[in-house]
């Protein structure tokens, strides 16, 4: 089948544009590799597993990261050709941002579920987010080859859980190709085509962009109105400034140069934008001879709610680290940064996450892409902090907290947590979302399943949360969540001192309730982490004056006596008096080296807990 080397397939209504959508692992990236093989998108030659993923870091993982694009070719069983452009999303929770955008510009999402597995909290998670944007979801049951498979009772579960018919609702597997045929026929009938006006003014909306050394900024767009050609000058209508197009194109998913692009088509933008910041994601473009009179909506905008400390290994390196982050923000709407300084560290930055995952993507990415050797402080919540002067103030690093004497209240934030889990194993997941300071809200016993929802403190689920459920589940449990808001809570800064200093780059906020325990833990673990000196170190944990834990790595001690044979003993002592002397010295002057290691520790002891 050929490639799409022109836009002429047809009207708008010869034109489908729809997001694969699903719970991680339940098949979204494996049936992307079929619909691209079944429409001829890729030759069997340049075909592999997880096409669409295009990093290593993806592959590793066997996640979707970062949303991709594809623009296909398909002769319906009517005879007619369309053109589908698929966009393949991520299915973890802390990607969400990105299930968001990609969905601004369809008309219709696969649903894919697993026909073992069954509806998971993402699935409806996902389908929630779907809805809100009013888009056509059509259910897929994949993965019907395996002998655990029950399409009848997932069927069930779908409607009852989500609300769906699964009249129509076609059976694959996606790993076998089967029932592909029939699934690109449902959702060309299914899915409805895209609304625009052809002689409007250009509007489109930049869903996607990322920096290229030789071009610039590149943007995957969706055209709503009108059309833009190479040569046109367009303008970014947020910020006014203009730039001539020097290629437009389609990803099939190889990069496919093109002349024009036109209402209702997915492709990229090349404009010679040298400005990381030049495109942001979510902005509309239009053309600068006749710019249109309103921007597009654009799509659901998502806050940081983790936040950690990066600091380079090597002072020198922070410029770099600087410019890495503004390159990998120009994707990645949900990351924030700014510069701060630690006592310890030197110069760094604050940055902020959607989760766990998603730092440890963003820190791997800067080790790997950038060349960078980064430390990693304790990751912290957003918090609120009530002053005596009546000002709210927004807390997202420990080391900022105003005095304790000025602090009227403290506000901690919570989630709406919806977990579902087999009726056997409800104890345990009851048990650890109360043990993590849940309050239940309701619970309903559905086909074969418990659906059960917490109000919980967002510190209390954002690290180990998800690994400790699996690991009480046995891997059945799954959980999405929602962000509620900020209420009061009793919370304290819980400080690490060694050698009576402050370490800024350990301080966290604690509940009052817990801050015992988490002290004892962390002086534990540091105890474990830092290398022995030539002098003892203290480690303690304070709540502002008053020691709550202290832990002692013994100095490394010399046998300075060890060439003494007999004689009078005041000679050893007075060895081993100015031994003494000399290690009190070094005590008085020495700074304690923390290496990353200590860090780790300390991320481990949360994962543990």
């Amino acid at each position: 089948m050929p490639l799409l080397q022109s836009s002429s397939v047809g009207s708008m209504d010869s034109m489908r544009n729809f997001s694969i959508v699903a719970h991680v692992d339940h098949g979204k990236s494996t049936l992307a590799d079929r619909l691209i093989q079944s429409c001829g998108g890729l030759s069997e030659r340049q075909m592999q597993e997880q096409v669409l993923d295009s990093m290593d870091l993806e592959r590793e993982r066997g996640i979707t990261i970062k949303a991709q694009s594809a623009a296909l070719r398909h002769t319906a069983a009517n005879g007619r050709e369309y053109l589908l452009n698929l966009i393949d999303t991520p299915g973890h929770a802390d990607f969400s941002y990105e299930v968001s955008r990609s969905l601004a510009a369809c008309e219709g999402a696969l649903l894919v579920i697993d026909a073992s597995q069954g509806v998971e909290a993402q699935s409806i998670a996902t389908c929630r987010i779907a809805l809100e944007q009013k888009l056509e979801i059509v259910p897929v049951l994949n993965k019907i080859d395996l002998p655990s498979a029950d399409p009848e009772r997932v069927s069930r579960q779908i409607e009852e859980v989500l609300g769906l018919s699964v009249r129509e609702a076609p059976r694959i597997s996606a790993k076998c190709g089967q029932g592909i045929p029939a699934l690109l026929d449902t959702l060309v009938r299914r899915f409805p085509p895209p609304h625009g006006d052809q002689e409007a003014p250009l509007r489109a909306l930049i869903v996607d962009s990322w920096f290229d050394n030789y071009h610039g900024v590149v943007s995957l767009v969706r055209v709503f109105d009108g059309a833009v050609a190479v040569g046109d000058r367009v303008q970014i209508f947020s910020t006014g400034r203009a730039y001539p197009v020097q290629r437009l194109g389609v990803f099939t998913p190889r990069d496919v140069p093109r002349q024009r692009l036109h209402a209702g088509e997915v492709g990229f933008l090349i404009a010679g934008i040298k400005e990381i910041d030049g495109a942001p994601v979510g902005d509309t473009l239009t053309l600068a001879r006749r710019p249109a009179s309103r921007s597009l909506p654009g799509f659901r905008r998502i806050k940081p709610r983790v936040f950690a400390g990066l600091f380079p290994a090597d002072s020198s390196c922070c410029d770099a680290l600087r410019a890495a982050l503004e390159k990998l923000r120009l994707n990645d709407s949900a990351l924030h940064f700014e510069a701060e300084h630690s006592q310890s560290l030197g110069m760094g930055f604050r940055c902020g996450f959607l989760g766990m995952l998603h730092m440890e993507i963003v820190q791997e990415r800067l080790e790997r892409e950038y060349g960078l050797d980064l430390i990693t402080t304790m990751p912290t919540v957003i918090y609120q902090a009530l002053t005596d002067s009546g000002e709210l103030l927004s807390v997202d690093n420990p080391a900022r907290i105003p005095e304790r004497t000025r602090i009227v209240e403290w506000r901690e934030p919570v989630v709406r947590a919806d977990l579902l889990a087999p009726r056997e194993y409800v104890g345990r997941v009851l048990a650890l979302c109360l043990k993590r300071r849940g309050k239940q809200q309701e619970i309903r016993y559905l086909e074969g399943r418990a659906a059960l929802r917490f109000e919980m403190p967002l510190s209390e689920i954002v690290l180990d949360f998800f690994d400790r459920l699996k690991s009480v589940s046995s891997g059945y449990a799954s959980f999405d969540y929602d962000f509620l808001g900020f209420v009061p809570a009793d919370l304290v800064r819980l400080d690490v001192l060694l050698n009576s200093k402050r370490v800024d780059a350990l301080s966290s906020i604690e509940h009052r309730d817990s801050v015992a325990v988490r002290a004892r833990q962390l002086a534990r673990r540091l105890k474990e982490a830092i290398p022995r000196q030539m002098f003892d170190v203290a480690i303690q944990a304070a709540l502002g004056s008053k020691i709550i834990a202290r832990e002692t790595v013994k100095g490394l001690r010399k046998d300075v006596t060890a060439k003494c044979y007999g004689g009078d003993i005041t000679r050893k002592r007075k060895l081993l008096e100015r031994q003494k002397a000399g290690k009190r010295r070094m005590k008085s002057f020495g700074d304690v080296q923390i290496p990353q290691e200590a860090f780790l520790a300390l991320l481990r002891a949360e994962r543990q807990g």
